[in-house]
């Protein structure tokens, strides 16, 4: 599919719902795929707003994916439903678990908070290392974009993901599920449920994950992305103590060793040169992630209480080249000293929240939520460069030298602590039987402290704001409403690692404004929403890499303006045949930037000025027994703007994916491709005037794959 086609497509969509709106604007969102003559596309409920609603009665751009479309479309991993949301993009860089979520130009950046609130059963996931997941046994995934401060607080200021498991079933049921791809890839899943007792149940899943890889380092000729094991046992149970009185308690462990560090050195400058890795120093990513949570819900008066305990156990270290090359290609070493060099990081990260939250009843026309919410985090992070004495000569370097303090060049040992306090409410309020006024308000405090372990030197600050948001929805009729919205984001400041250039990096606060429409038409068969937004972000965040101090740097942007577009339709055009389009627009500009006043006018870093979506899903009877599915998904990215400068810019990319199988209610058997053209592009990219390398550096992304899946269910 050509990008010509796409445009024609999205202008035909655009100028379709203008004509048939009152109040034309723009929006997103996702529908269940359950279909029927008399449903049209069906109907999901989501809880986007701490409450059961349909998804096309709620006023906020979310995307949807119920468990029937999670199947359909092969979703099992952070990155595979990401790719389906215009707007948002989801890159992999440096470790296993790094990644950067981009939401309507806001940017998820190492070692501090996450651009998006991530919510799985209701806990929060407050470390960035926590996004990039294997997603396995599902009930539901919501998007939502646009800043969500004054619901879900500090650092939803680009938006949030609410992940949803399924929850343990009155029968006895379960299911397994096997995946072989290119690159001996294997992804395992299984799950069994069952009831304990009339009001009890208990579900544990698992999944494992191997896999050979798929980029091969030039230097040594393995493969630098594999998967030595990566494997996740969760449970949950769940129970009724009494008519009033619920308790949900979750707990998993995550395993992991895979690959890390493997960028490309781009001599040429140019982020379209696609260069293989070709350090002697093999990267390697390895840790483990402990969780639990417990959740309580008392039914009090016209309302519910609702009390959220969590914990989390997060390491993550890793090893690799620090000059991202060899002495052969490259003599000169690290920095032209002549010298091979490697670096490392131990990370440890542990969390414990507490929230108290009371919802009203839902058939009450005032209708309100009010909470607390307290987190405390420890967070250590040791950083280590060393002298590559083994790989000097051209050969392979250990990995076990940075452990030689004779071969030690640089170590940043920081202890950090973060107490953060919140306390929110939020109202909806029937004005009339077709206008909706709702809001909310929510104060955010953190206060963060930072211990240099290399000389004891101690450093705190504090960060606040208050986050409010009010939204006016007016119902056109049962299938359309519009409405306009103020929304707010914080994302907290804190420190860098001691001793760099910028030791204190502000908090980021954003302001949105935004005016949308959803609608259904030809009784559920064709839906339409979107959505126009122009947001106003003061001490915009941004990261870039230090490599002569071996340092990872926050910095801010004083000011940046951000406007877009955005546009969805879904459509039963036959029985079992649907059709999807959706795209995005982000237009961002840095209006203030007093460290650098030659960058007032650029796009900020990671920025990517238009996205688009299409594609057709079909199911039809082929047997007594099976169902044919057969489904097209085509992603178009515009261009990426890697940094402040805008010298380094990634051309458009298109990608296809596609996915083809039989199943019934029991079992199913597909054949999926993903990258189908083979597209070459890096995930991440680092020019050298933001590295302190002598070149730039590339981390690559995955080319074409395919994978043959098998399901059993019981």
């Amino acid at each position: 599919m050509r990008p010509t086609i796409l445009a024609r497509t999205v202008s035909a969509l655009a100028i379709a719902s203008a004509a048939s709106m009152a109040a034309p604007g723009f929006a997103q969102t996702v529908a269940d795929d359950e279909s029927g003559d008399e449903e049209g596309l069906g109907v999901i409920v989501v809880t986007a707003q701490t409450r059961n609603q349909q998804l096309q009665d709620v006023p906020i751009q979310v995307s949807a994916f119920g468990e029937e479309q999670i199947a359909d479309a092969g979703i099992d991993s952070t990155q595979d439903f990401m790719d389906l949301v215009p707007n948002v993009s989801f890159d992999d860089s440096f470790t296993y678990l790094n990644s950067f979520v981009v939401v309507r130009g806001v940017t998820q950046i190492n070692n501090a908070d996450s651009p998006v609130a991530v919510i799985v059963d209701g806990v929060p996931q407050n470390s960035q290392k926590q996004l990039k997941m294997n997603l396995f046994d599902l009930e539901r995934i919501e998007v939502l974009k646009g800043p969500q401060g004054g619901l879900y607080g500090r650092n939803a200021i680009g938006g949030a993901i609410n992940i949803v498991t399924k929850r343990p079933g009155d029968e006895f049921s379960g299911m397994v599920q096997a995946t072989y791809g290119r690159g001996d890839f294997v992804d395992l899943n299984a799950a069994i449920s069952t009831p304990i007792g009339d009001s009890s149940g208990l579900r544990v899943s698992g999944n494992y994950i191997s896999d050979g890889g798929r980029i091969e380092n030039s230097f040594t000729g393995k493969n630098v992305d594999f998967v030595d094991h990566d494997y996740t046992l969760r449970g949950r149970f769940v129970s009724d103590i009494g008519a009033a009185t619920k308790l949900d308690l979750r707990a998993s462990y995550r395993d992991f060793q895979a690959g890390g560090i493997y960028d490309s050195q781009v001599r040429s400058g140019n982020a379209d040169d696609i260069v293989y890795p070709a350090e002697n120093i093999e990267g390697l990513t390895f840790g483990d992630i402990v969780e639990g949570a417990m959740k309580w819900d008392f039914e009090i008066g016209n309302g519910t209480l609702t009390s959220i305990s969590a914990y989390t156990d997060l390491a993550e270290n890793v090893r690799g080249d620090l000059d991202f090359s060899n002495a052969i290609d490259d003599p000169g070493g690290f920095a032209g000293l002549g010298i091979q060099a490697g670096q490392g990081q131990d990370l440890s990260v542990e969390l414990m929240s507490q929230e108290l939250r009371y919802v009203s009843d839902d058939a009450l026309p005032f209708r309100w939520i009010a909470g607390v919410y307290y987190l405390h985090t420890n967070r250590d992070l040791l950083t280590r460069a060393f002298i590559d004495a083994e790989g000097t000569a051209g050969g392979i370097g250990s990995r076990d030298q940075i452990d030689n303090p004779a071969l030690r060049l640089i170590t940043l040992n920081e202890s950090n602590r973060n107490d953060a306090y919140a306390v929110y409410s939020n109202f909806e309020y029937d004005l009339t039987d077709s206008l909706i006024l709702s809001g909310a308000l929510r104060y955010d405090l953190d206060e963060r402290r930072q211990t240099d372990l290399e000389n004891g030197g101690v450093r705190s600050e504090s960060f606040s704001a208050v986050q409010p948001k009010v939204t006016l929805t007016y119902r056109l009729d049962d299938d359309k409403l519009v409405y306009g919205t103020y929304s707010t984001g914080f994302r907290s400041g804190g420190f860098n690692a001691p001793t760099v250039s910028i030791p204190v990096y502000q908090s980021e606060y954003l302001q949105n404004f935004e005016a949308g429409f959803k609608s259904s038409w030809m009784n559920n068969r064709l839906i339409l929403n979107g959505a126009v937004y122009f947001a106003k972000s003061d001490d915009f965040q941004f990261f870039y890499i230090d490599a002569l101090s071996a340092s990872q740097i926050i910095g801010n942007i004083d000011r940046v303006d951000i406007f877009g577009v955005e546009l969805e339709m879904q459509a039963l055009v036959a029985d079992g045949l649907q059709i999807f389009a959706a795209l995005g627009t982000t237009d961002t500009q840095i209006k203030e930037y007093a460290l650098d006043p030659s960058f007032i006018g650029n796009h900020t870093p990671k920025s990517t000025s238009f996205t688009g979506n299409l594609g057709f899903q079909y199911k039809a009877p082929i047997s007594d027994t099976f169902d044919l599915l057969v489904r097209a998904d085509y992603e178009h990215r515009g261009k990426k703007y890697w940094q402040v400068d805008n010298l380094d810019v990634q051309g458009p990319l298109n990608l296809l994916g596609a996915r083809i199988g039989i199943e019934n209610d029991r079992m199913g058997l597909f054949l999926s491709a993903s990258n189908i053209f083979d597209e070459k592009y890096y995930a991440d990219y680092n020019p050298r005037e933001f590295s302190g390398l002598t070149t730039d550096i590339g981390f690559l992304a995955q080319p074409s794959t395919w994978a043959i899946e098998a399901t059993l269910k019981f």
